[in-house]
């Protein structure tokens, strides 16, 4: 009970720990930006106080509706396609080995093309507009989660099958009771791999395809030579990208408590 009890309060102190350093870099290299920015005279880097101020101004004020909020809802929307048709098809790649082996040439070849190269062909179908920006976004990030998921599936222990069929598992109880949770460490993986994917895809389709967002904003204030502004969408967006990691990581340590604690176990 005691060594439970000491085991408990040495991962909470690691985790606060591990917490306070990781908050420390990013207020230490934000604190250095804004005193050495801060008498900045050039037109290219602004001091950090007119970026944040910029950043509050513009992008919390009137465009939060009219450009966030539909940049997040694009990319909210794409990345959900991905993670769906990622795992489906990646559950059905690594139960049916000869469907892998005769979808193996044509995926490798979709694969290999850049998610980028997909935007001309997706204006020319699809045109300037939401569709568009979700299916490209769908279609970069899927890769990460479906290869992660075969590659999960397939290294299920076989004797977890056998089990199934002894007792008669249906198909559907297998594959949602047994097949995905014991993959789920991989799947969890090639799911934080895509939404990284994921905003990458959302500003270049809005860059190139698209009347508001983000993307456009940044690329605008870069073509209307207002720095300030340019500078802000790039805050923004990593920041964007620095509270979706936390959120994921948080998702993961929900999903994956089992695994971790079966992990523990073993050290």
């Amino acid at each position: 009970m005691a060594r439970r009890a000491s085991n408990g309060v040495t991962s909470i102190g690691r985790l606060a720990a591990g917490t306070a350093l990781e908050l420390a870099v990013p207020i230490v290299a934000v604190a250095v930006w804004w005193i050495a920015s801060s008498g900045s005279t050039s037109v290219f880097f602004p001091p950090l106080s007119d970026i944040v101020s910029t950043l509050w101004n513009f992008w919390f004020g009137s465009n939060l509706l009219s450009d966030a909020i539909p940049s997040l809802w694009h990319l909210a929307v794409g990345y959900a396609l991905a993670a769906v048709a990622g795992i489906a098809l990646g559950v059905a790649l690594g139960l049916v080995p000869p469907l892998a082996a005769a979808m193996n040439p044509l995926l490798e070849t979709l694969r290999a093309v850049p998610g980028l190269a997909l935007i001309p062909a997706a204006l020319l179908v699809f045109g300037i507009g939401p569709t568009m920006q979700v299916v490209t976004i769908a279609s970069a990030a899927v890769w990460p989660i479906l290869l992660n998921t075969a590659d999960g599936v397939n290294g299920i222990d076989p004797l977890v099958g056998d089990a199934a069929r002894s007792y008669r598992v249906s198909w559907t109880d297998r594959i949602f009771l047994l097949v995905i949770p014991a993959a789920s460490p991989q799947i969890v993986a090639g799911l934080r791999t895509s939404v990284s994917v994921a905003v990458v895809m959302v500003v270049v389709s809005e860059m190139v395809g698209a009347t508001h967002g983000i993307g456009y904003q940044l690329l605008h204030a870069q073509r209307s030579f207002d720095i300030t502004g340019m500078w802000a969408s790039m805050v923004l967006l990593g920041v964007l990208g620095y509270l979706l990691n936390i959120a994921f990581r948080g998702f993961e340590r929900v999903v994956l408590a089992w695994h971790h604690g079966m992990a523990g176990t073993r050290t």
